[in-house]
Protein backbone atom coordinates (compact mmCIF):
# COMPACT_ATOMS: atom_id res chain seq x y z
CA UNK A 1 0.00 0.00 0.00
CA UNK A 2 3.12 2.46 1.22
CA UNK A 3 4.61 1.94 -1.72
CA UNK A 4 1.62 1.95 -4.60
CA UNK A 5 1.37 5.70 -2.50
CA UNK A 6 5.04 6.18 -3.97
CA UNK A 7 5.13 5.48 -7.22
CA UNK A 8 1.90 7.52 -7.49
CA UNK A 9 3.47 10.66 -5.65
CA UNK A 10 6.86 9.83 -7.97
CA UNK A 11 5.33 9.81 -11.62
CA UNK A 12 2.98 12.93 -10.16
CA UNK A 13 5.90 14.93 -9.43
CA UNK A 14 8.04 14.05 -12.51
CA UNK A 15 4.82 15.01 -14.81
CA UNK A 16 5.22 17.73 -13.40
CA UNK A 17 8.78 18.54 -13.68
CA UNK A 18 7.97 18.30 -17.32
CA UNK A 19 5.27 20.58 -17.56
CA UNK A 20 7.79 23.46 -15.86
CA UNK A 21 10.70 22.80 -17.78
CA UNK A 22 8.50 22.97 -20.75
CA UNK A 23 10.53 24.42 -24.05
CA UNK A 24 7.71 26.24 -25.26
CA UNK A 25 4.93 28.60 -23.13
CA UNK A 26 2.69 31.31 -23.68
CA UNK A 27 3.37 35.02 -21.91
CA UNK A 28 1.85 38.63 -22.08
CA UNK A 29 3.82 42.12 -22.60
CA UNK A 30 3.84 43.36 -19.03
CA UNK A 31 3.69 46.87 -20.00
CA UNK A 32 2.73 49.50 -22.90
CA UNK A 33 6.09 49.38 -24.52
CA UNK A 34 8.23 46.64 -24.77
CA UNK A 35 11.52 46.39 -27.19
CA UNK A 36 12.13 43.06 -29.15
CA UNK A 37 15.82 42.80 -29.52
CA UNK A 38 17.95 40.67 -32.23
CA UNK A 39 19.95 39.18 -29.33
CA UNK A 40 19.99 38.16 -25.87
CA UNK A 41 21.85 41.43 -24.43
CA UNK A 42 21.07 44.93 -24.20
CA UNK A 43 23.87 45.42 -26.67
CA UNK A 44 21.91 44.49 -29.62
CA UNK A 45 20.10 46.79 -31.84
CA UNK A 46 16.20 46.79 -31.52
CA UNK A 47 14.17 45.07 -33.57
CA UNK A 48 10.64 46.06 -32.90
CA UNK A 49 9.10 48.26 -30.75
CA UNK A 50 5.72 46.70 -29.31
CA UNK A 51 3.06 49.05 -28.21
CA UNK A 52 0.81 47.07 -26.71
CA UNK A 53 0.00 46.01 -23.37
CA UNK A 54 -0.95 42.01 -22.38
CA UNK A 55 -0.13 41.43 -26.27
CA UNK A 56 0.37 37.42 -26.10
CA UNK A 57 3.59 35.90 -27.23
CA UNK A 58 5.13 32.46 -27.69
CA UNK A 59 8.70 32.02 -25.37
CA UNK A 60 10.59 29.41 -27.29
CA UNK A 61 14.18 29.83 -25.80
CA UNK A 62 15.85 31.13 -22.90
CA UNK A 63 19.40 32.73 -22.35
CA UNK A 64 19.93 34.13 -18.75
CA UNK A 65 17.61 36.67 -17.81
CA UNK A 66 15.84 37.04 -21.88
CA UNK A 67 13.72 34.79 -23.67
CA UNK A 68 13.65 34.34 -27.52
CA UNK A 69 10.10 35.10 -28.18
CA UNK A 70 7.40 34.64 -31.28
CA UNK A 71 4.79 36.93 -31.76
CA UNK A 72 1.26 35.90 -33.46
CA UNK A 73 3.15 37.75 -37.36
CA UNK A 74 5.82 35.09 -36.39
CA UNK A 75 8.35 37.71 -35.49
CA UNK A 76 11.08 36.22 -33.59
CA UNK A 77 13.88 37.87 -31.54
CA UNK A 78 14.74 38.38 -27.79
CA UNK A 79 13.22 40.25 -24.65
CA UNK A 80 13.83 41.00 -21.12
CA UNK A 81 12.45 38.91 -18.36
CA UNK A 82 11.28 41.99 -16.62
CA UNK A 83 9.18 42.88 -19.91
CA UNK A 84 6.85 39.56 -19.53
CA UNK A 85 3.78 38.57 -17.45
CA UNK A 86 2.22 35.55 -16.84
CA UNK A 87 -1.16 37.32 -17.44
CA UNK A 88 -3.31 34.96 -20.06
CA UNK A 89 -4.51 36.81 -23.22
CA UNK A 90 -5.06 35.66 -26.90
CA UNK A 91 -5.58 37.38 -30.33
CA UNK A 92 -8.77 36.63 -32.15
CA UNK A 93 -7.39 34.58 -35.31
CA UNK A 94 -10.85 34.06 -36.94
CA UNK A 95 -12.50 37.03 -39.12
CA UNK A 96 -15.09 37.68 -36.77
CA UNK A 97 -16.25 35.53 -34.00
CA UNK A 98 -19.12 35.81 -31.61
CA UNK A 99 -18.87 36.49 -27.66
CA UNK A 100 -21.69 34.02 -26.28
CA UNK A 101 -23.48 35.18 -22.45
CA UNK A 102 -22.33 30.74 -21.47
CA UNK A 103 -20.71 28.39 -23.69
CA UNK A 104 -22.80 27.46 -25.37
CA UNK A 105 -23.95 28.69 -28.94
CA UNK A 106 -27.20 28.61 -28.31
CA UNK A 107 -26.73 31.43 -25.52
CA UNK A 108 -27.27 34.98 -26.58
CA UNK A 109 -24.41 36.63 -28.44
CA UNK A 110 -23.21 39.42 -27.13
CA UNK A 111 -20.54 41.13 -29.59
CA UNK A 112 -18.96 40.55 -32.72
CA UNK A 113 -14.83 40.45 -32.55
CA UNK A 114 -13.12 41.44 -35.46
CA UNK A 115 -9.50 39.31 -36.46
CA UNK A 116 -6.88 40.70 -34.31
CA UNK A 117 -8.78 41.97 -31.06
CA UNK A 118 -6.74 41.47 -28.03
CA UNK A 119 -8.96 39.46 -25.08
CA UNK A 120 -8.19 38.69 -21.86
CA UNK A 121 -8.39 35.16 -20.77
CA UNK A 122 -10.76 35.06 -17.19
CA UNK A 123 -11.30 31.44 -17.51
CA UNK A 124 -11.43 27.94 -20.07
CA UNK A 125 -13.29 24.90 -19.64
CA UNK A 126 -13.24 22.02 -22.44
CA UNK A 127 -13.71 23.85 -25.98
CA UNK A 128 -14.61 27.65 -24.70
CA UNK A 129 -12.74 30.60 -22.89
CA UNK A 130 -14.51 33.35 -21.02
CA UNK A 131 -12.72 36.34 -22.17
CA UNK A 132 -13.13 40.50 -20.94
CA UNK A 133 -12.31 42.90 -24.40
CA UNK A 134 -13.75 46.86 -23.44
CA UNK A 135 -16.71 46.27 -21.40
CA UNK A 136 -18.01 42.92 -22.78
CA UNK A 137 -17.33 39.78 -20.97
CA UNK A 138 -18.63 36.42 -22.72
CA UNK A 139 -17.49 32.98 -23.93
CA UNK A 140 -15.58 31.78 -27.30
CA UNK A 141 -14.33 28.99 -28.92
CA UNK A 142 -10.68 28.29 -28.12
CA UNK A 143 -9.89 27.50 -31.81
CA UNK A 144 -10.67 30.83 -32.87
CA UNK A 145 -7.80 32.34 -30.14
CA UNK A 146 -4.49 32.89 -30.64
CA UNK A 147 -2.63 33.23 -27.24
CA UNK A 148 -2.30 32.15 -23.96
CA UNK A 149 -5.13 30.11 -21.91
Amino acid sequence: MMVKKIIIILIFSLSNINILFSEEYFSTLRNNTANLRQGPSFDYPIKIFYKKKNLPVLVIDSSDNFRKIKDHENNTGWMHVSQLSRRKAALVEADQIVIFKNSTIFSKPLVILEKGRLCLILKCKNDWCKVKTDKYIGWVKKKNLWGNF
